[in-house]
């Protein structure tokens, strides 16, 4: 992976490694351990659940319901959708504690997990257990620009700095495999979602986008773009997708059974089957499904701690 040099390898964690020092990590896992006393735990009579501001939140609240439905079914509590507009406000309410279960998205882990109190444990993945997306750098298909080196001087979109696909990793590949530094040999924009930033190149307002191509892949698949009207000419290595999880801090009985929904969710003809391409949930563990992410960060000088 051309973008991982010898100059950021990963060191083991020693003691907390980047947790918050509100946080303890016992079992060496890198995510934060329950709290030792029962006064701490959080139950929650209504459970609040959000997915990821990758798209029109609105959009998700009925893809999820079925889920949602399964979940409280599972739980026995209430369930609600919070339809979060930005990865900020989403970090912000894990770290409140007023989100116990939710989907952060790639490159929003390492803070959730580290800040947060987020405790990652599934991933959606295709019936044979495969998993994962690409970053891909799109351009208008009447473009005419044929490769990365030819953006210099453009202008292309991000997401927010938060996320892997949409900042974090282009401007990594961009630096260490092309010598292109943002706002140096290139213009840089922020279009908010991936959503944004695929559209925008279709209608020619950026000359280029850092993507997710699962996402590229839902707006055709939807019937939202066209797929000849965007053209990728850079596309990276597999990355891991959304990653969900709960609030550290939740009782381990209501712990387990959130778990217990994810891995016991029939996808066949709802409201996830249909929107995506994933049939399954899988465990994953945040210190060895993570680690690639991190080298990003680590690349691009980024740290978690609050400390």
């Amino acid at each position: 992976m051309a973008l991982i040099t010898s100059a950021c390898t990963e060191q083991p964690p020693s003691g907390n490694g980047d947790l918050s020092t509100r946080f303890i990590d016992e079992n060496g896992d890198m995510v934060a351990d329950l709290p030792d006393n029962p006064s701490d735990w959080s139950d929650p009579r209504k459970i609040v659940f959000a997915y990821t501001p990758v798209e029109d939140p609105a959009v998700y609240r009925d893809v999820w319901a079925e889920f949602l439905d399964h979940l409280a079914e599972t739980t026995g509590r209430e369930v609600v959708f919070f339809p979060v507009q930005s990865n900020a406000a989403q970090l912000e309410a894990m770290r409140a504690g007023r989100l116990h279960v939710t989907g952060f998205n790639t490159g929003s882990v390492p803070l959730a997990v580290n800040v947060c109190g987020f405790v990652p444990f599934a991933m959606m993945a295709m019936e044979d257990g495969s998993f994962g997306y690409e970053m891909e750098i799109i351009v208008p298909a009447d473009s005419p620009i044929q490769s990365v080196e030819e953006l210099r001087g453009q202008t292309i979109a991000f997401t927010s700095p938060t996320s892997n696909s949409g900042f974090k990793a282009p401007s990594v590949i961009l630096r260490e495999e092309f010598q292109m530094e943002v706002d140096i040999d290139f213009e840089a924009r922020f279009s908010g979602k991936h959503d944004n930033s695929i559209l925008g190149v279709a209608n020619n307002d950026y000359d280029a986008a850092a993507i997710a191509n699962t996402v590229l892949h839902r707006m055709t698949d939807r019937g939202i773009l066209a797929e000849d009207q965007v053209r990728t000419i850079y596309r990276s290595p597999t990355f891991p997708t959304t990653a969900y999880g709960h609030a550290y801090n939740l009782h381990p009985d209501l712990a387990e059974k959130i778990r217990e929904a994810f891995f016991s969710f029939d996808w066949e003809a709802t409201g996830l089957g249909r929107e995506y391409r994933e049939n399954q949930f899988i465990p994953i563990s945040y210190k060895e499904h993570w680690e690639v992410i991190r080298l990003v960060d680590r690349g691009f000088g980024i740290t978690y701690s609050d400390r």
